[in-house]
Protein backbone atom coordinates (compact mmCIF):
# COMPACT_ATOMS: atom_id res chain seq x y z
CA UNK A 1 0.00 0.00 0.00
CA UNK A 2 1.26 3.34 -0.95
CA UNK A 3 1.99 6.37 1.67
CA UNK A 4 -1.52 8.10 0.33
CA UNK A 5 -3.45 4.71 1.52
CA UNK A 6 -4.15 3.95 -1.92
CA UNK A 7 -3.85 0.37 -2.96
CA UNK A 8 -1.61 0.11 -6.38
CA UNK A 9 -2.50 -0.84 -9.69
CA UNK A 10 -2.44 -4.36 -10.58
CA UNK A 11 -1.23 -3.01 -14.16
CA UNK A 12 1.70 -0.64 -12.92
CA UNK A 13 4.57 -1.79 -15.67
CA UNK A 14 7.19 -1.88 -12.85
CA UNK A 15 5.35 -4.22 -10.39
CA UNK A 16 4.70 -6.43 -13.57
CA UNK A 17 7.84 -6.35 -14.35
CA UNK A 18 9.18 -7.45 -10.90
CA UNK A 19 6.47 -9.99 -10.31
CA UNK A 20 7.63 -11.41 -13.70
CA UNK A 21 10.95 -11.39 -13.39
CA UNK A 22 10.30 -13.45 -9.89
CA UNK A 23 8.20 -15.81 -11.78
CA UNK A 24 11.18 -16.50 -14.30
CA UNK A 25 13.57 -17.87 -12.04
CA UNK A 26 10.93 -19.74 -9.81
CA UNK A 27 9.93 -21.50 -12.65
CA UNK A 28 13.83 -21.83 -14.02
CA UNK A 29 14.16 -23.09 -10.19
CA UNK A 30 11.55 -25.35 -9.83
CA UNK A 31 12.63 -27.06 -13.74
CA UNK A 32 16.32 -27.10 -12.50
CA UNK A 33 14.64 -29.29 -9.23
CA UNK A 34 13.28 -31.79 -11.41
CA UNK A 35 15.62 -32.35 -14.04
CA UNK A 36 18.07 -33.17 -11.31
CA UNK A 37 15.59 -35.53 -9.54
CA UNK A 38 15.42 -37.13 -12.72
CA UNK A 39 18.84 -37.81 -13.08
CA UNK A 40 19.21 -39.68 -9.95
CA UNK A 41 15.83 -41.55 -10.43
CA UNK A 42 17.16 -42.60 -14.19
CA UNK A 43 19.79 -43.73 -12.18
CA UNK A 44 18.22 -45.94 -9.93
CA UNK A 45 15.86 -47.25 -12.53
CA UNK A 46 12.97 -44.87 -11.80
CA UNK A 47 12.40 -46.63 -8.26
CA UNK A 48 11.54 -43.29 -7.01
CA UNK A 49 8.70 -43.15 -9.29
CA UNK A 50 7.41 -46.56 -7.97
CA UNK A 51 8.05 -45.57 -4.42
CA UNK A 52 6.92 -41.72 -4.53
CA UNK A 53 4.36 -42.40 -7.17
CA UNK A 54 0.75 -42.26 -6.64
CA UNK A 55 -0.96 -45.41 -5.85
CA UNK A 56 -4.42 -45.90 -6.63
CA UNK A 57 -6.34 -45.87 -3.32
CA UNK A 58 -3.75 -46.82 -1.38
CA UNK A 59 -4.22 -44.44 1.99
CA UNK A 60 -0.33 -45.02 2.88
CA UNK A 61 0.36 -43.26 -0.58
CA UNK A 62 -1.79 -40.52 -0.11
CA UNK A 63 1.12 -38.31 0.95
CA UNK A 64 2.60 -39.23 -2.37
CA UNK A 65 0.16 -36.68 -3.46
CA UNK A 66 2.70 -33.85 -2.89
CA UNK A 67 5.81 -35.55 -4.32
CA UNK A 68 4.49 -37.05 -7.77
CA UNK A 69 4.31 -34.29 -9.99
CA UNK A 70 8.38 -34.03 -9.02
CA UNK A 71 8.87 -38.06 -10.73
CA UNK A 72 8.72 -38.82 -14.03
CA UNK A 73 8.94 -42.39 -15.65
CA UNK A 74 11.14 -41.35 -18.39
CA UNK A 75 13.46 -38.73 -20.41
CA UNK A 76 10.74 -38.91 -23.04
CA UNK A 77 8.33 -37.84 -20.33
CA UNK A 78 9.94 -34.99 -18.38
CA UNK A 79 11.16 -33.68 -21.90
CA UNK A 80 7.40 -33.81 -23.19
CA UNK A 81 6.29 -32.40 -19.72
CA UNK A 82 9.42 -29.24 -19.34
CA UNK A 83 8.21 -26.99 -22.52
CA UNK A 84 4.64 -26.29 -21.53
CA UNK A 85 5.36 -26.55 -17.73
CA UNK A 86 7.44 -23.55 -17.89
CA UNK A 87 5.51 -21.49 -20.46
CA UNK A 88 1.79 -22.18 -18.51
CA UNK A 89 3.62 -21.87 -15.20
CA UNK A 90 5.49 -18.45 -16.06
CA UNK A 91 2.25 -16.78 -17.53
CA UNK A 92 0.13 -18.12 -13.93
CA UNK A 93 2.93 -16.56 -12.50
CA UNK A 94 3.70 -13.43 -13.45
CA UNK A 95 0.99 -11.40 -12.01
CA UNK A 96 1.89 -12.75 -8.47
CA UNK A 97 4.19 -15.36 -7.20
CA UNK A 98 2.22 -15.34 -4.01
CA UNK A 99 -0.52 -15.98 -5.52
CA UNK A 100 0.83 -18.68 -7.66
CA UNK A 101 1.77 -20.65 -5.00
CA UNK A 102 -1.94 -20.86 -3.75
CA UNK A 103 -2.84 -21.85 -7.04
CA UNK A 104 -0.49 -24.45 -7.57
CA UNK A 105 -0.96 -25.96 -4.06
CA UNK A 106 -4.88 -26.07 -4.92
CA UNK A 107 -3.70 -27.89 -8.47
CA UNK A 108 -1.64 -30.50 -7.11
CA UNK A 109 -4.10 -31.84 -4.16
CA UNK A 110 -6.84 -31.68 -6.61
CA UNK A 111 -4.98 -33.55 -9.46
CA UNK A 112 -3.51 -35.39 -6.86
CA UNK A 113 -6.52 -36.86 -5.07
CA UNK A 114 -8.39 -37.18 -8.51
CA UNK A 115 -5.93 -40.08 -9.94
CA UNK A 116 -5.89 -41.69 -5.99
CA UNK A 117 -9.75 -41.82 -6.22
CA UNK A 118 -10.14 -42.95 -10.00
CA UNK A 119 -6.90 -44.61 -11.80
CA UNK A 120 -6.92 -48.35 -11.82
CA UNK A 121 -6.25 -50.50 -9.27
CA UNK A 122 -2.27 -51.28 -8.76
CA UNK A 123 -1.15 -48.55 -10.65
CA UNK A 124 1.15 -45.93 -10.14
CA UNK A 125 0.98 -42.17 -11.30
CA UNK A 126 3.62 -39.91 -11.69
CA UNK A 127 4.92 -36.42 -13.61
CA UNK A 128 3.99 -32.73 -13.58
CA UNK A 129 1.41 -33.03 -16.52
CA UNK A 130 -1.58 -32.83 -13.91
CA UNK A 131 -0.18 -29.61 -12.62
CA UNK A 132 0.55 -28.74 -16.43
CA UNK A 133 -2.96 -28.42 -17.42
CA UNK A 134 -4.07 -27.20 -13.90
CA UNK A 135 -2.09 -24.05 -15.21
CA UNK A 136 -3.36 -24.86 -18.71
CA UNK A 137 -7.05 -23.79 -17.39
CA UNK A 138 -5.94 -21.13 -15.03
CA UNK A 139 -5.15 -19.53 -17.83
CA UNK A 140 -7.81 -19.57 -19.75
CA UNK A 141 -10.24 -17.93 -17.34
CA UNK A 142 -8.01 -15.76 -15.02
CA UNK A 143 -8.64 -13.03 -17.57
CA UNK A 144 -12.63 -13.49 -16.69
CA UNK A 145 -12.05 -13.44 -13.81
CA UNK A 146 -9.55 -10.62 -13.00
CA UNK A 147 -11.18 -8.47 -15.62
CA UNK A 148 -7.57 -8.07 -17.32
CA UNK A 149 -8.16 -7.34 -21.25
CA UNK A 150 -4.62 -8.43 -22.00
CA UNK A 151 -5.28 -11.72 -19.99
CA UNK A 152 -8.31 -12.65 -21.97
CA UNK A 153 -6.24 -12.36 -25.05
CA UNK A 154 -3.50 -14.06 -23.64
CA UNK A 155 -6.35 -16.93 -22.62
CA UNK A 156 -7.34 -17.26 -25.81
CA UNK A 157 -4.56 -17.54 -27.29
CA UNK A 158 -3.35 -20.07 -25.32
CA UNK A 159 -6.49 -21.81 -25.84
CA UNK A 160 -6.12 -22.00 -29.82
CA UNK A 161 -2.26 -22.74 -29.81
CA UNK A 162 -2.50 -25.84 -27.65
CA UNK A 163 -6.14 -27.57 -28.22
CA UNK A 164 -4.67 -30.14 -29.27
CA UNK A 165 -3.86 -30.68 -25.29
CA UNK A 166 -7.93 -31.19 -24.86
CA UNK A 167 -7.62 -34.24 -26.44
CA UNK A 168 -5.38 -36.13 -23.71
CA UNK A 169 -8.35 -34.90 -21.15
CA UNK A 170 -10.38 -37.87 -22.58
CA UNK A 171 -10.06 -41.36 -21.12
CA UNK A 172 -6.92 -42.95 -23.49
CA UNK A 173 -4.93 -46.39 -22.29
CA UNK A 174 -1.76 -45.86 -20.99
CA UNK A 175 -2.55 -41.86 -20.14
CA UNK A 176 -3.34 -40.77 -16.79
CA UNK A 177 -5.84 -38.69 -18.33
CA UNK A 178 -7.85 -38.68 -14.71
CA UNK A 179 -5.13 -36.41 -13.04
CA UNK A 180 -5.08 -34.27 -16.46
CA UNK A 181 -8.76 -33.55 -16.18
CA UNK A 182 -8.27 -33.19 -12.52
CA UNK A 183 -5.97 -30.99 -12.67
CA UNK A 184 -7.51 -28.84 -15.39
CA UNK A 185 -10.64 -28.52 -13.46
CA UNK A 186 -8.75 -27.19 -10.27
CA UNK A 187 -6.95 -24.53 -12.55
CA UNK A 188 -10.65 -23.17 -13.57
CA UNK A 189 -11.17 -23.20 -10.01
CA UNK A 190 -8.62 -21.64 -9.03
CA UNK A 191 -9.23 -18.43 -11.44
CA UNK A 192 -12.74 -17.94 -9.50
CA UNK A 193 -11.41 -18.69 -5.99
CA UNK A 194 -8.04 -16.53 -6.72
CA UNK A 195 -9.38 -13.56 -8.65
CA UNK A 196 -8.24 -10.53 -7.74
CA UNK A 197 -10.99 -8.82 -5.62
CA UNK A 198 -8.51 -5.34 -5.31
CA UNK A 199 -10.66 -3.49 -7.86
CA UNK A 200 -14.15 -4.46 -6.59
CA UNK A 201 -12.83 -3.45 -2.73
CA UNK A 202 -11.86 -0.03 -4.04
CA UNK A 203 -15.17 0.10 -6.08
CA UNK A 204 -17.09 -0.28 -2.81
CA UNK A 205 -15.22 1.64 -1.18
CA UNK A 206 -14.80 4.73 -3.21
CA UNK A 207 -17.23 7.14 -1.58
CA UNK A 208 -19.91 9.00 -3.67
CA UNK A 209 -19.11 12.38 -4.71
CA UNK A 210 -21.71 14.96 -2.37
CA UNK A 211 -21.77 18.10 -3.75
CA UNK A 212 -21.03 20.23 0.02
CA UNK A 213 -22.95 23.98 0.74
CA UNK A 214 -21.29 26.13 0.74
CA UNK A 215 -22.59 28.42 3.30
CA UNK A 216 -23.66 31.82 2.62
CA UNK A 217 -21.50 34.71 4.57
CA UNK A 218 -23.06 37.37 5.63
CA UNK A 219 -21.43 40.70 6.32
CA UNK A 220 -21.53 41.67 10.22
CA UNK A 221 -23.82 44.24 10.61
CA UNK A 222 -22.63 47.35 12.69
CA UNK A 223 -24.84 49.05 14.77
CA UNK A 224 -24.03 52.64 15.61
CA UNK A 225 -25.81 54.15 18.44
CA UNK A 226 -26.34 57.71 18.61
CA UNK A 227 -26.39 59.31 21.45
CA UNK A 228 -29.83 60.81 22.61
CA UNK A 229 -29.50 65.12 22.63
CA UNK A 230 -28.94 66.81 25.24
CA UNK A 231 -31.61 68.21 26.69
CA UNK A 232 -31.51 71.84 28.82
CA UNK A 233 -34.35 71.35 31.50
CA UNK A 234 -35.46 75.07 31.75
CA UNK A 235 -36.56 76.09 35.39
CA UNK A 236 -40.27 76.27 35.60
CA UNK A 237 -41.01 79.85 35.81
CA UNK A 238 -42.37 81.00 39.49
CA UNK A 239 -45.83 81.53 39.98
CA UNK A 240 -46.63 84.91 41.21
CA UNK A 241 -48.55 83.98 45.04
CA UNK A 242 -52.49 85.17 44.25
CA UNK A 243 -53.29 88.21 46.00
CA UNK A 244 -56.69 88.62 47.74
CA UNK A 245 -58.06 91.90 46.16
CA UNK A 246 -59.53 92.84 49.63
CA UNK A 247 -55.68 92.62 51.12
CA UNK A 248 -54.63 94.78 47.97
CA UNK A 249 -57.73 97.54 48.20
CA UNK A 250 -56.79 97.76 52.39
CA UNK A 251 -52.96 98.10 51.47
CA UNK A 252 -53.30 100.96 48.19
CA UNK A 253 -55.41 103.17 50.98
CA UNK A 254 -52.75 102.53 53.98
CA UNK A 255 -50.05 103.74 51.41
CA UNK A 256 -52.39 106.77 50.30
CA UNK A 257 -52.69 107.47 54.27
CA UNK A 258 -56.90 107.02 54.11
Amino acid sequence: MSKSGRQPEAADPVIVIAEARRALWVMVGFLALIWIIQIFNAIDSYQLSQHYGIRARDVTSLPDIISAPFLHFSWAHIEGNSGPLFIFGFLSAYRGVRKFFWVTTLIVVVAGLGAWLTNEPSSVAAGASGVVFGYFGYILVRGLFDRHLIDIVLGLVMGLCFAYQFTVLLPTDGIDWQGHAFGFAAGLAGGWIFRDRRKLQVKAAAPTPVIAAVPVIEPPTTTIETPAPATTEMPAPSKAPKVDPADRLAQIRKEMGQ
